[in-house]
């Protein structure tokens, strides 16, 4: 069986928002939810247990709040950008388990979900990862590990992850992030945030952001263009001279939408060397799916396949994509491939892209290798001194 790598997965914010003890199965989990209401109860395809059946030995591990906009957008200069953020934050979108009322709420309830994982770590069942040393040293055991047992005894290696920046309350506050092992981060989610405008709008980047984007070159930090509108990536890649990447986004030229990347920004972020991880939200796959349509058209991981198929066109080769499932990110088996039931599955598609003349050097590639590559280009490269050593044991 092939390794793996996601470069998007919540845990923590599943564990904590939802109550799903990750440590247990899959299986498990399901039948605890039963009765429960939610579309997602009793449809997740994710915990630790599934990612070692699957050979997931590394992910970036998120976490996610978002605050409401103390100032309705007025900063990003625009009457229409107001009202994209009284749309999409004040309305469609607000969720209970993921808005908070400001900035310092929503940055304790992130740092109580950085929490979960350090808990996981003393448990033995993660092990951050901060730089490139790290990586290889969590990377080499588990290529050592030659069966299923050996490899459910294995911690997996995550890269916390940041999705929207709102939980960075300024730019000391950066500093402290860096210093708990943060490594990549995006400036937005969904509309408005303190430092851009995320999906369901476009707007430049806020003051505050291009301040934080300054404060990422500095300390080293990764940048993700994920969720960022169209403006706000044009300028950040202009501003930011360290290394981008998406996380988990699929190809607008197949299903239009801003939450999607068009292929002159794909290019222009494979050129630099940058990944895309492509996701498993079917909306986001097949353009002529709805949310709460009756009538959706089954579709299968071959569409998976249609978007690594796209991306490897756009970037010239296989490269420049991976893998970012984003499963069990506020959706189950209900918003999933149809041929997916769990994490495990995603080894369907090595037939599938073995079947339309991939090799398979470039299916490890796309499984694992790129990200491999990409974060030993970006991580910092030796071990971290000894305060980050402390952090990281706990």
């Amino acid at each position: 069986m092939k390794l793996m790598i996601d470069g998007h997965l919540d845990l923590s914010w599943n564990a904590l928002s939802h109550d799903r003890d990750q440590t247990l199965p899959v299986a498990e989990l399901r039948k605890s939810e039963v009765g429960m209401e939610g579309r997602t109860r009793g449809h997740n395809t994710v915990s630790l247990p599934e990612m070692r059946r699957a050979g997931i030995g590394v992910c970036l591990a998120t976490v996610i709040c978002r605050a409401m906009p103390s100032d309705g957008g007025a900063n990003l200069r625009d009457a229409n950008v107001a009202d994209i953020v009284k749309r999409t934050r004040l309305g469609a979108i607000l969720r209970e388990n993921l808005d908070f009322a400001n900035q310092e709420i929503c940055s304790a309830a992130a740092r109580g979900q950085m929490a979960y994982y350090r808990i996981l770590e003393r448990r033995g069942q993660l092990r951050q990862i901060v730089d490139r040393a790290g990586l290889d040293e969590i990377w080499s055991m588990w290529t050592a590990a030659k069966s299923d047992a050996e490899r459910a005894k294995l911690p997996i290696g995550y890269i916390l992850s940041m999705e929207g920046a709102d939980p960075i309350l300024d730019m000391e506050d950066a500093g402290w992030w860096w210093n708990e092992g943060l490594r990549t981060a995006c400036l937005a989610h969904y509309g408005w945030s303190a430092y851009a405008m995320g999906t369901g709008g476009d707007g430049p980047l806020t003051p505050r952001g291009r301040e934080l984007l300054k404060r990422f070159n500095e300390l080293g930090m990764i940048l993700d263009l994920v969720h960022t509108s169209d403006s706000g990536v044009a300028e950040a890649l202009d501003l930011f001279h360290g290394p981008v990447f998406v996380s988990h986004g699929n190809c607008r030229a197949l299903v239009p939408g801003d939450r999607q990347f068009s292929d002159g920004q794909i290019k222009a972020i494979t050129s630099r060397g940058g990944v895309v991880g492509v996701v498993m939200d079917i909306w986001m796959l097949h353009a002529g799916w709805r949310h709460n349509a009756k009538d959706n058209p089954p579709v299968a991981l071959s569409a998976v396949a249609d978007h690594i198929d796209h991306i490897c066109q756009v970037a010239g080769g296989v490269g420049g994509v991976a893998i970012g499932s984003d499963l069990d990110g506020g959706f189950g088996t209900e918003q999933s491939p149809c041929d997916l039931d769990t994490i495990y599955d995603l080894h369907k598609l090595d037939p599938i892209l073995r079947g339309r003349g991939y090799s398979e050097a470039d299916v490890e590639a796309i499984f694992y290798g790129n990200w491999l590559r990409f974060f030993r280009e970006s991580l910092p490269a030796g071990h971290v001194g000894t305060k980050q050593k402390a952090v990281a044991a706990r």
